[in-house]
């Protein structure tokens, strides 16, 4: 029987969870296959710390250059993860003539372009399933059984940290800093939150979706970003009286010949099938032509989810090389000389529906003056909650608009900032009441 032999760099967290897939159901994938996958070769610098799996004498190493320069290897698995030393890597095994597994978004987010156009420069596959949305399998679902659809847009909830965090805020009616330490406690959140918290892991995915679905070259910060850092237990407790939930959301749409690109914190309404993905859980949300609205939905990150989808990728590749197909499929779904260059709305151009709680002084006419300047910016006012009154201090005022443009929203809450009877800066949240 015919042996395919594969390198991993990387033995971390997702790295043991690949050596345990192919320990435990290495006779199922031989049949499914048709040849062995044998992993021959494991590159970390650490090479003394036990992660639970028992390993042939030899196979683990620190010596990078024994996966990457190996010519027995036919492919490399890249689970390092960050930009460098993982680029460099990369590109030398895609120049040694092997095919590339990898999990790594934010590689692909910056130097996908360098990377894609070297593998076919070389003749060589890259496959990142696992870059997006863990075990769930949209990756293939766009370049395979959806592709022969034109996709109006896509939505996301692809940060399994900031998920976790609004569903615990939205349970239990903690605030996010409480809820945040807990999640590092448990295991959901990194010591360094930043890329998770503030958006930036999120629009990283954002970003290959966007390329995927629209055969269009993405600048990663071209993508609006705004995490959930500022999101409070009063916006959550206001959200479900006006019938919402609030989600980290990766959104684009195709508007007149140019996309949306933004990530930020979203109410959704609670009827919507997305407003139930709680916890560590991912979903994307598609649109195709033929197709219609399509979500999928599963564990967004973990060792186990994680190690699916990139050995899924192996297989892929297997299958490929077992029946002679040399890159039967283009990296991003398009063919390179299609790829096109769509131009980024500007958030000003945005329009959509808006959440706005203001803290004004607890007086009569402070609400007409707010919705004074509203109506001077052409925003106008869909409803309202009117807490109790009381004597003293700052109460909150809470709005939903119609749809109104950003930039008229931003201009607005600028003059309300500076009226006398608001106490403290204006807040607001984008509604998305329409998925698909």
């Amino acid at each position: 029987m015919k042996e395919l032999k594969v390198g991993l760099l990387g033995f971390g967290t997702i790295g043991t969870g690949v050596v345990k897939m192919f320990q435990k159901n290495a006779e199922l994938m031989e049949q499914r296959l048709g040849a062995r996958l044998s992993l021959a070769r494991i590159a970390d610098l650490d090479i003394t710390s036990d992660r639970g799996v028992a390993l042939e004498n030899g196979m683990l190493t620190s010596r990078v250059e024994e996966v990457l320069d190996n010519p027995q290897i036919d492919i490399v698995i890249e689970l390092i993860g960050g930009y460098e030393p993982a680029r460099s890597f990369v590109l030398r095994a895609i120049e040694n003539g092997k095919h590339v597994v990898t999990a790594n978004k934010a590689l692909l987010a910056i130097h996908g372009d360098e990377i894609f156009g070297a593998a076919e420069k070389h003749g060589v596959e890259v496959f990142f399933e696992a870059a997006v949305g863990g075990g769930i399998p949209v990756i293939s679902a766009i370049k395979e059984s959806l592709c022969a659809n034109r996709f109006g847009s896509v939505f996301g909830i692809l940060n399994g940290t900031c998920n976790y965090i609004l569903s615990r805020m939205t349970s239990e009616g903690e605030d996010f800093d409480l809820v945040l330490k807990d999640a590092q406690v448990q295991g959901y959140a990194e010591a360094d939150p930043t890329f998770d918290i503030e958006g930036v892991d999120a629009a990283h995915k954002l970003a290959l979706l966007m390329s995927l679905c629209f055969g269009t070259r993405v600048r990663f910060e071209d993508i609006y970003t705004e995490g959930i850092s500022s999101i409070s237990a009063l916006d959550i407790q206001f959200a479900r009286e006006f019938g919402y939930k609030i989600k980290l959301l990766a959104i684009s749409k195709k508007d007149n010949g140019r996309i949306e690109a933004r990530v930020h914190p979203t109410m959704i309404p609670l009827n919507q099938p997305l407003a139930d993905v709680d916890g560590v859980f991912n979903a994307v949300c598609l649109s195709g032509d033929f197709v219609g609205p399509i979500m999928l939905y599963g564990l967004g990150a973990g060792m186990e989810a994680t190690a699916s989808a990139v050995m899924g990728d192996v297989m892929a590749i297997g299958r490929n090389l077992l029946a002679g197909a040399k890159v039967r499929t283009p990296s991003m779904g398009y063919v390179m000389d299609q790829v096109t260059e769509l131009a980024i709305k500007s958030m000003d151009d945005v329009e959509t529906q808006y959440y706005l709680r203001f803290a004004a002084t607890d007086q009569p006419g402070v609400l007409a003056q707010i919705s004074g300047i509203l109506g001077r910016h052409d925003i106008s006012i869909a409803s309202m909650i009117q807490p109790e009154r009381r004597e003293g201090g700052a109460v909150p005022i809470v709005l939903m608009t119609h749809e109104a443009r950003e930039a008229n929203i931003r201009r607005a809450l600028l003059e309300i900032d500076a009226l006398q009877v608001v106490q403290d800066r204006s807040h607001f949240i984008r509604i998305e009441s329409e998925l698909g």
